[in-house]
């Protein structure tokens, strides 16, 4: 993927990120890699097609005639090679030639980390699988009607070159230079939007936390004292073991998670090995899973990493999904990551409906925003025209932290004055009307604790539940990987 698609996805996703290493649940993909699209072509003659579902073919072009046998050439004879079927995935495929391209770009992605480039042949397989996942999440969104249309695309990309403080034509420049076309560009980003949205409403959407939850939360940093509010930064490598597997595949398993460790004990670099052995979706970012709270991390993790110093890794760890290790890259305490500053705020949302398009929706929320300019009460007008959950209470969103809520739609409630009304603006999300009520520190504050604990333990439940979802659909996918006919 092009380093350029990673500030794209902190924009768009929510607070929580995908935390593939979750212990508890087996891996899945955050679609960090942004797969071109398959194309959809038929399948060689000398390549057995699947039996069901088969893949859609176009209709075959109309062969020229032939020429006299007397009058053919060695160059006319010489056909064009078709491009070989390296994964079929549900309808669609995956041409070898796409993934040599993605397996190039990531192998440049990885060089220019200065990350140790696995072999060839294992590096293929890693993409594969991931380009295989990303396919079938792209179809199942797809199929439930999320897309991006162009001026949507064309406005998130016009942001991510305004975060690289750059214009949009040095922009496009500094993306080619990665060798990336922007044609090729413009879809990974769209992929990737696509995907954020997926997880917003299937899953991230739906997942709350009790104050039961938060409250036993609390007694546990009560318990550990000062260093219960410590953030890592982690890397990870997973070996997952199938749902009821077998004593000889758990033993193949816990093989291949030992060579692993016995590369890092022989002094290999820990991304290089990750990238290599790794079968969680971060496995091609060299297994860095960024920085992590403590209540963000699963038990098994939080106990280990108890023990480790930075630099240091752990021995294999074991959980119901698989075979772990992890690296503890740096450590800080709540106080170093920054000042904690919190804004009440109240919101108006109307969604893009997949088949009214952007045009509807902003026209919409143009009327509203002239009836609050014309003195309607916020609160009422949230109530009757608001597209989400807080239309109950008024619009009210409570007290949002800092970082817990999309980059667009924090950088507009930080330009507001107390009581003070935006003007309209989009996010993935949709259009949105807000009004910033009031503002504090929450440094030392026990709400403001409770409101971190709470989008930690929501965060931590949401990859879990992402992980899962995932995982369900690749099960019901057809998949027929054809990359060991090569």
């Amino acid at each position: 993927m092009s380093r350029w698609i990673l500030p794209l996805m902190a924009a768009f996703l929510l607070s929580f990120q995908v935390l593939a290493a979750d212990p508890e649940v087996p891996p899945a993909t955050n679609g960090q890699t942004g797969t071109t699209p398959a194309t959809t072509v038929a399948p060689p003659a000398t390549v057995a097609a699947p039996s069901t579902p088969a893949p859609a073919s176009p209709t075959p072009p109309v062969a020229a005639p032939a020429p006299p046998s007397s009058a053919r050439t060695a160059e006319e004879t010489a056909y064009p090679v078709v491009d070989r079927i390296a994964a079929v995935v549900n309808t669609k495929i995956i041409t070898l030639n796409e993934l040599n391209e993605r397996a190039d770009l990531i192998s440049r992605q990885l060089s220019r980390q200065g990350i140790p480039l696995p072999n060839r042949n294992i590096l293929m397989h890693q993409v594969l699988e991931r380009m295989i996942l990303d396919s079938i999440e792209m179809q199942y969104a797809q199929d439930e009607g999320i897309t991006v249309d162009d001026a949507q695309l064309d406005m998130a990309i016009e942001r991510v070159a305004q975060q690289n403080k750059l214009s949009l034509s040095a922009f496009r420049a500094e993306v080619e230079k990665d060798g990336v076309t922007w044609n090729h560009f413009r879809e990974d980003i769209r992929s990737e939007i696509v995907m954020a949205r997926l997880r917003e409403r299937e899953v991230d959407s739906r997942v709350s936390v009790t104050d039961n939850e938060v409250d036993a939360q609390l007694q546990e940093e009560k318990a550990l004292g000062s260093s219960a509010q410590d953030e890592f930064a982690l890397a990870h490598i997973l070996v997952a073991v199938p749902d009821g597997a077998t004593e000889s595949v758990i033993d193949e398993r816990h093989k291949k998670i030992q060579a692993a460790l016995d590369q890092l004990n022989r002094g290999a670099d820990f991304a290089q090995v990750a990238a290599m052995y790794s079968e969680a979706p971060d496995a091609l970012k060299g297994g860095n899973l960024g920085w992590r709270s403590a209540a963000r991390l699963p038990s098994l993790f939080a106990d280990a990493v108890a023990h480790l110093k930075p630099g240091e890794y752990s021995d294999i760890l074991r959980s119901p999904n698989g075979f772990h290790i992890i690296k503890l890259l740096k450590k800080r305490g709540a106080g170093e990551a920054g000042t904690s500053t919190q804004y009440h705020v109240r919101q108006i949302l109307v969604k893009i409906s997949p088949d009214e398009g952007s045009g509807e929706a902003q026209n919409k929320i143009d009327t509203i925003s002239a009836r609050l300019k014309a003195g309607e009460d916020f609160a009422k007008e949230a109530t009757i025209s608001s597209e989400d959950e807080s239309r109950n209470r008024g619009g009210d969103l409570g007290w949002i932290s800092e970082g817990a809520t999309l980059p667009q739609f924090e950088s507009v409630v930080k330009s507001l004055k107390p009581g003070e009304i935006s003007a309209p603006f989009q996010t993935p999300l949709g259009w949105h009307i807000v009004q910033l009520v009031e503002v504090r520190d929450a440094s030392n504050n026990d709400e403001g604790r409770r409101m971190a604990v709470r989008q930690a333990l929501k965060a931590r439940k949401a990859d879990k539940s992402f992980d899962e979802w995932v995982r369900q659909l690749r099960g019901q996918a057809y998949v027929d990987n054809r990359l060991e006919e090569k």
